[in-house]
């Protein structure tokens, strides 16, 4: 009997301690939430933090303090390192980047160190033209790159490998052209790159929608094609690259991610919050506003999306010439 009652009481003992745990579980958080933003104030890494802060805070989505923290350099390695040694009340903001550094040799860190929480937005990409050029159409272009694919100066910023230039590639590359022959110009930004393609030192350039879209409603530049899946409705003379023969669609998207070893219920509790977020009035005007589609992937969703696009921009990074 006497047995029997410490065998009780173990039990009981067990049962407890598991209880504590699970409660401990559905209470995350317990400390304020930090977004990390990997760039200095004022880009797009910087603008999706602070509109999901934003977003969550004026909609009374979280019950902690939710704080942006900018962690510049590296082309988002810094802030992503920062990220690797936090705990789950930590997310940062990713793209393709996170991808691209580690394929082009200029980072150790991969995507599958962190814990995919969502996708979240795209830009898409633009083939524009000076409004008086030779080139009607983006076949007209990808026909003289087939027959002699220096012949055409390419403005491209802030540097080879990242989306704006591996859009291109890829275009190319469908079109039967070979990417690694291609003639680029490297600007610092895509400001400049279209201030290049205005002042005539380039004939086309390759870059976010957002640097050329106002120029083109404006007549003052020509865009080709643009990389989404379908016409946009404010851009209806402008067609896709399917629609041009080139089998693409290229998203510039934006996400955010964890810290790794995340558990299941606090990838959950992200879930639950950024899926509430995303249908916020809030984040609706910020996707209008900046000319972003909205590309909403939840946690599962995103961890198969980013498997696929390392597979896309490790072939693309290897088309276009930059890996020996």
């Amino acid at each position: 009997m006497k047995k029997l009652s410490v065998l009780l009481l173990v039990v009981l003992l067990l049962s407890a301690c598991s209880g504590g745990n699970s409660g401990a579980n559905k209470e995350f958080p317990t400390k304020n939430l930090e977004l990390i933003a990997p760039a200095s104030p004022g880009g797009g890494w910087d603008l999706t933090a602070r509109s999901m802060q934003k977003a969550m805070r004026d909609n009374d989505l979280v019950d902690k303090n939710i704080n942006v923290i900018n962690k510049p350099g590296g082309g988002g390695e810094t802030g992503w390192k920062y990220l690797k040694s936090k705990d789950s009340h930590h997310l940062a903001i990713n793209s393709s980047l996170v991808l691209t550094n580690e394929l082009l040799g200029q980072s150790d860190l991969s995507y599958k160190d962190f814990t995919p929480i969502a996708t979240l937005a795209t830009e898409w990409q633009a083939l524009a033209v000076p409004v008086d050029s030779e080139y009607e159409s983006a076949t007209e272009l990808m026909e003289q790159l087939e027959s002699d694919p220096k012949s055409v100066k390419i403005g491209v910023g802030p540097g080879l490998g990242n989306d704006d230039h591996l859009s291109i590639v890829q275009a190319a590359g469908e079109y039967g052209v070979d990417p690694a022959q291609l003639n680029f110009l490297v600007y610092e930004g895509g400001g400049d790159v279209v201030t290049a393609l205005l002042g005539g030192h380039v004939d086309a350039v390759t870059t976010s929608l957002s640097e050329v879209k106002d120029q083109h409603l404006a007549g003052k530049l020509k865009i080709l094609a643009v990389s989404s899946d379908k016409r946009l409705e404010d851009l209806d003379d402008v067609p896709t690259w399917k629609e041009e023969g080139v089998d693409m669609v290229f998203p510039h998207w934006r996400g955010v991610m964890g810290p790794p070893d995340m558990t299941e219920e606090e990838v959950a509790y992200w879930d639950k919050k950024i899926k509430e977020m995303v249908k916020t009035e809030d984040w609706q005007k910020l996707l209008k506003n900046n000319n972003w589609e909205d590309f909403y992937k939840d946690s599962e969703e995103s961890k198969k999306f980013m498997k696929e696009q390392h597979e896309l921009y490790e072939k693309l990074v290897n088309d276009s010439g930059l890996v020996k």
